[in-house]
């Protein structure tokens, strides 16, 4: 994947977060509690773009969230 997308995309989640009022914190418990073991360390890799998004994370932060497909990847 790009590294610049990765970048791009990782700034858009932190915002969908920020606008949801979870911290890196709870947003990583939420996906855990979901089936995704993703820790925060991990949650913060993707928000500064040093680590890739796998799809089954895309579709949970999708749901937990409560945006589309199309807010994600603006």
């Amino acid at each position: 994947m790009n590294k610049e997308y990765e970048k791009i995309l990782g700034i858009r989640i932190r915002e969908l977060r920020e606008k949801s009022g979870l911290t890196q914190e709870q947003l990583s418990a939420k996906l855990q509690v979901n089936g995704c073991d993703i820790t925060r360390s991990a949650l913060a890799k993707i928000e500064a773009g040093q680590r890739h998004l796998y799809p089954d994370e895309i579709k949970l932060l999708k749901e937990i969230l409560s945006v589309s497909f199309d807010d994600i990847f603006m």
